[in-house]
């Protein structure tokens, strides 16, 4: 008997010591990068009330039946106190069970990879060409950079302008080559090709000077002794280039998944989800249930919003493990 119990006090005090080391760690971690923490706090503070309230708020939304008949308001001097209940997930259940999402998903999911993968192909042929020596350079890479700097409304509005039917400059040069008019924003597949393309324009800057980055951090040396071995241009891109920007591309394309998923400015100001609902995306739709339709639906709005966010986290974590089994740390 005292054999096992030695035995049993010792790893008892053994997960005293562990725990009095960690407790202790940390206490010298604070003491010692003090500085640090007191320099995030505020950071963490101010994206805790920006976006940690809202989604905690949201979340709880979504459990309810909250709309615009049920909420608290105010009606001139009186005071009228919310009545919304708790439902669980049935908001969950009507959403996911609603044909609707599932088109809003498969079109979202269709134009985030279009619009991706055309920046990115874009992004990378101008980066490679304006990494090299030529005449006027700087003043092509500022060029580039325009659509980058101009405010995402500007741009939208003036594609809005180019895409008008009967005034548009795109319409009036078709004309005078003798070709009809093209109905941009009044047609279900041009709207949509109308919305890719505006996007790509406004991706592309980014894209482009992310990848110009990353192609002058590939040492030159490289490319040398290639060429010096026989190497031709399309196996320097495919054995240097490419794997030179691997770390860089994954990271980009990843940002411009979640951008592009959640470009509400474009679809909006340039369709309004038309024409019909044509070129909605999840993140219009959400809009539309919380803002348009009568009675704005608060709750079924926030359950969009979630399925939103739930779908960009499971991306999220496939990627990252995708790119753990290449060796990608990240």
């Amino acid at each position: 008997m005292a054999v096992h119990t030695s035995r049993t006090a010792a790893p008892a005090a053994g997960e005293k010591t562990a725990r009095g080391r960690g407790r202790g760690g940390l206490k010298r971690a604070l003491a010692t990068h003090w500085y640090a923490w007191a320099m995030v706090a505020p950071v963490v503070l101010v994206l805790g009330v920006i976006i940690g309230w809202p989604l905690v708020r949201g979340v709880y939304l979504s459990l309810t039946d909250a709309n615009e008949r049920n909420v608290a308001r105010t009606i001139g001097a009186n005071t009228i106190e919310a009545t919304y209940e708790f439902v669980g997930l049935q908001n969950y259940a009507a959403v996911l069970g609603d044909p609707v999402f599932w088109q809003r998903l498969v079109w979202t999911v269709t134009w985030t990879v279009v619009c991706v993968s055309v920046t990115f192909t874009l992004g990378l042929v101008l980066a490679n060409m304006l990494n090299r020596n030529f005449r006027g350079r700087a003043a092509y890479r500022m060029a580039l950079i325009l659509p980058w700097a101009v405010p995402g409304f500007v741009s939208v509005f003036a594609w809005r302008f180019l895409f008008n039917r009967d005034n548009g400059i795109l319409n009036k040069v078709l004309e005078g080559g003798g070709i009809a008019a093209v109905p941009w924003l009044d047609d279900p597949t041009w709207a949509k090709l109308a919305v890719i393309t505006v996007n790509v324009w406004l991706g592309v800057p980014f894209m482009m000077v992310a990848l110009l980055g990353g192609l002058q951090s590939i040492p030159g040396e490289l490319y040398e002794a290639a060429e010096m071995d026989g190497a031709s241009a399309w196996q320097r891109f495919r054995h240097i280039t490419l794997p030179g920007l691997r770390a860089v591309s994954m990271t980009v394309i990843l940002l411009s998944t979640i951008w592009t998923f959640n470009m509400f400015p474009v679809i909006f100001l340039l369709t309004r989800g038309g024409p019909g609902d044509s070129t909605e995306i999840l993140v219009t739709q959400a809009f539309r249930e919380a803002f348009v339709s009568s009675p704005r639906d608060f709750a079924g709005s926030a359950a969009w919003g979630v399925l939103i966010l739930a779908l960009l986290m499971i991306f999220a974590l496939v990627y990252r493990r995708a790119l753990r089994k290449q060796g990608e740390v990240w």
